[in-house]
């Protein structure tokens, strides 16, 4: 690695002083990775002063600690507002170790005090029981990316600078990072970014060789090709290089104030002289060493600049004499005497380098978003909402409806609300928003494009990643937004989703982290309607995923018609700290619930419509719904029912909460078992039609009284392009089926009503071949509506189950 020579940029004394701060980085990092105690080598070290088990990454660190240093000194010179996204997410100790030495980590963990023994309680409690993790999680002050999974760093960057005009986003990518695609796609985020209104990314790729065994991609090569690369993707590389520290100090240092004046210079230009255009975006690419000031050579194989040096250097500090003298010559190479005063605190000198108050990366508000977060000014929804004079007779498409609320949700929040997507708003129905609003675009613009604009708030680019890694930054940093998919493709961010539930929960118990807006799914062109597209977009599980995450982050709604996914809606959008699942059709659809019903109805979560039932008192059979097509087919076998078996007391109850089918031990918003007992009975059938797949509903439902007469029907993994009609007999969720499901599982009513069950295969099978026949559902099943004119006479006679 050759260092390259030019006019120094930094003074001797402000070399010397910017490379100690460096060195207090490297030693607290090494420290939390190895010991127990001695925190400060008063003494000679001993195994007693190392821990047992040494978890940690050292390869990544040093350089996270060069740049953070470097970026303390450009904050202090310019009075700039900066934080800090690393995505080598292992270099844990040192943004910890950063945080202490700027004196936030003290201000928030006040037990970790600035001497001797907090030194030693800092250095115990990492990845340590009862401690915390070895990554940049949210226990670690100044984090907002927790890089344990890799891929994420720039969309999360990128989603903290949008509507942010006086920040920069420093993010460091790591080069294993860099070979992940959602990274690869994330360098795209540039032509999304305004500057005149949203702040800056400064993307600093560390290639510092290896990852955890393998040389890596971009750092093997040449660095033409490299440059061409980065370039393609618009941005300005400045490189940085070298393995002499004070050398690459005087190369980052003017790496660092070139890229801070070509944005302070892009951002005049847009923002003063009205220059349009993408402009070209300076990033820095620094070349150091894996393990840089580690131990060179361990047991007689090269270590630093390896990929030895990625976790832990020396692994047999205990029991091997020779590890533990390397260990504590390591430890001594940065000279903690000179560093730390006799009481264990940060000399003042180096306290005096690090920026002060807010200023400091490890306490940016920006970095604590719950801090800066308003509430939305939402308008009225019941405003929004379709009329609705007898159920299930008139129809709505539910997302266009929603689209008309969310398009005045974004007139009235215009720097604080935005909504993604993978290029589906239109397709979702979501078409209203453009009435307010543009897509963001910043690429070349042609005659025939349709609102696009550099100042738009719906922001479309085909990669669920960046949708949801735009959103997840945007959200971290205090702001509010919507994410909406394909129901079948939002699993590309299955991992994503986990790492921010993880995050959302390990927050929630962190007194100085505010809770942030919550992280808002629309999940559309679902399952069940996908007439042309067919199998490929069939998969309703992503439910099931997100079930199995903590139950104090997660809730799931399945709104059955236009009016009650304005309420959900809504309630998502005043929520805080959760994900919030919403899943609904876009289809013209019947509708059920007026505005008032609707809101009563989502209170509860589920409930009982007695305009569907056919008793008043305890019913024979309890038809269950859940979702809009579910709804649906329920509501036209209750009709069957109650035309075919008038004695029969039928009970209709539809589930709007998901979550509130656990027992409330369970889940915040489970209903006690003598709630559950009173809706779904404790021995009549359950026949509940379901939106997903089935089992999850009797996961949910294992421990209550009456789960042995439940029979669930939902997607059974049996679909392929056809009608809507012919998509729900596939997977025997049709009426004529949930019918058979009733004669089957009432007692004494198999035989009685076996001509009706005959009838019921017939209808099946007549269904199928009309739409074999003719290419489309039965004219007669499409066009399904409730007669309300129709009175079954059980409400005033007694119950089958009374008769008998």
């Amino acid at each position: 690695m050759t260092d390259q020579v030019l006019t120094p940029t930094l003074s001797d004394d402000e070399l010397a002083l910017i490379d100690a701060y460096w060195r207090a980085a490297n030693y607290l990092s090494v420290g939390q990775i190895y010991l127990l105690d001695n925190p400060l080598l008063r003494e000679p070290l001993a195994p007693r002063h190392v821990k047992p088990r040494l978890l940690g990454h050292w390869g990544t660190t040093p350089g996270l600690n060069l740049v953070y240093a470097h970026l303390n000194r450009v904050i202090r010179h310019r009075d700039v507002n900066v934080i800090y996204i690393t995505g080598p997410g292992h270099g844990g100790p040192g943004l910890v170790a950063n945080a202490y030495l700027e004196g936030t980590y003290t201000e928030v963990y006040t037990g970790i005090t600035e001497d001797t023994d907090g030194l030693r309680k800092l250095f115990r409690q990492f990845s340590f029981p009862g401690g915390i993790p070895s990554h940049v999680a949210s226990e670690t002050p100044g984090s907002i990316h927790e890089g344990g999974e890799l891929g994420y760093a720039l969309v999360h960057a990128f989603g903290a600078a949008f509507d942010n005009p006086d920040l920069v986003v420093a993010c460091v990518v790591g080069d294993g990072e860099a070979e992940t695609g959602p990274l690869a796609a994330g360098w795209h985020s540039n032509k999304f970014l305004n500057p005149v209104t949203d702040g800056a990314v400064l993307p600093i790729l560390h290639l510092n060789g290896y990852k955890i065994a393998n040389p890596t991609v971009l750092s093997r090569i040449p660095q033409e090709e490299l440059e061409a690369l980065l370039g393609g993707y618009g941005y300005r590389p400045i490189t940085v290089a070298g393995d002499d520290p004070a050398n690459v100090h005087q190369q980052l240092a003017t790496a660092l104030d070139e890229a801070f004046d070509q944005i302070a210079a892009i951002q005049r230009a847009a923002r003063l002289d009205g220059e349009k255009g993408r402009p070209l975006w300076p990033m820095i690419v620094l070349r150091t060493p894996k393990g840089w000031t580690g131990p060179k050579e361990v047991d007689g194989n090269k270590v630093e600049g390896t990929w030895r040096s990625h976790q832990v250097p020396l692994s047999e500090t205990r029991s091997n004499p020779e590890h533990l003298a390397q260990l504590e010559d390591w430890l001594r190479s940065y000279s903690p005497d000179e560093l730390f005063d006799d009481d264990g605190a940060l000399r003042p000198h180096l306290r005096e380098f690090a920026p002060q108050g807010e200023r400091r990366m490890s306490a940016n508000p920006h970095a604590n978003g719950g801090l800066l977060l308003r509430d939305l000014d939402l308008p009225a929804f019941p405003d929004y909402g379709v009329a609705v004079e007898t159920p299930a007779t008139g129809t709505a498409e539910a997302t266009r409806v929603l689209g008309t609320f969310l398009r005045d949700v974004i007139r009235r929040n215009p720097d604080r609300f935005r909504v993604m997507g993978p290029d589906e708003t239109a397709s979702n129905r979501l078409s209203a928003v453009l009435e307010a609003t543009d897509k963001t675009w910043l690429a070349e613009t042609g005659p025939d494009d349709d609102h696009l604009s550099p100042d738009g708030r719906v922001m479309e680019v085909l990669s669920e990643h960046l949708c949801q890694g735009w959103l997840e930054g945007y959200l971290l940093t205090g702001r509010h937004g919507l994410f909406n998919c394909y129901e079948a493709f939002v699993h590309i961010v299955d991992s994503m989703l986990n790492q921010h539930a993880k995050w959302l929960y390990s927050s929630s118990h962190l007194p100085w982290r505010r809770p942030i807006a919550s992280l808002n799914y629309l999940l559309t062109s679902h399952v069940w309607r996908q007439d042309h597209n067919g199998a490929s977009h069939q998969d309703p599980g992503f439910i099931d995923h997100v079930a199995n995450k903590r139950p104090e982050v997660v809730r799931v709604y399945l709104p059955p018609d236009a009016n009650t996914l304005l309420s959900v809606a809504d309630h998502c959008l005043r929520s805080r700290h959760y994900v919030n699942v919403i899943v609904a059709g876009k289809q013209p659809a019947l509708t059920y619930l007026d505005m008032d019903q609707a809101i009563a109805h989502c209170t509860r979560g589920l409930g009982i419509w007695d305009w569907a039932s056919t008793t008043t008192g305890e019913p024979d059979v309890v038809l269950a719904c859940a979702g809009d097509i579910p709804t649906l087919e329920t509501l036209a076998a209750a009709d069957i029912l109650r035309h075919e078996l008038p004695e029969l007391g039928v009970r209709v109850v539809n589930v709007v909460d998901i979550m509130r089918l656990q027992p409330d031990t369970e889940h915040p918003h489970g209903l006690s078992d003598r709630e559950f007992d009173a809706l779904f009975t404790t021995d009549k059938p359950v026949i509940f039609a379901y939106h997903g797949y089935p089992w999850l509903i009797h996961r949910l439902t294992y421990r209550r009284t009456n789960h042995a007469q439940m029979h669930v029907r939902g997607f059974k993994e049996r679909g392929t392009t056809t009608t809507p009609f012919d998509m729900v007999m596939l997977n025997d969720l049709d009426r004529f089926h949930l019918v058979l499901d009733v004669i089957d599982r009432v007692d004494g009513l198999g035989t009685r009503a076996a001509m009706l069950r005959q009838r019921m295969v017939d209808a099946r099978m007549a269904a199928r071949r009309y739409t074999r026949d003719h290419g489309e559902d039965d004219p007669a099943i499409t066009n399904w509506t409730w007669d309300s004119d129709y009175q079954a006479t059980s409400l005033s006679q007694q119950t089958l189950s009374e008769r008998r």
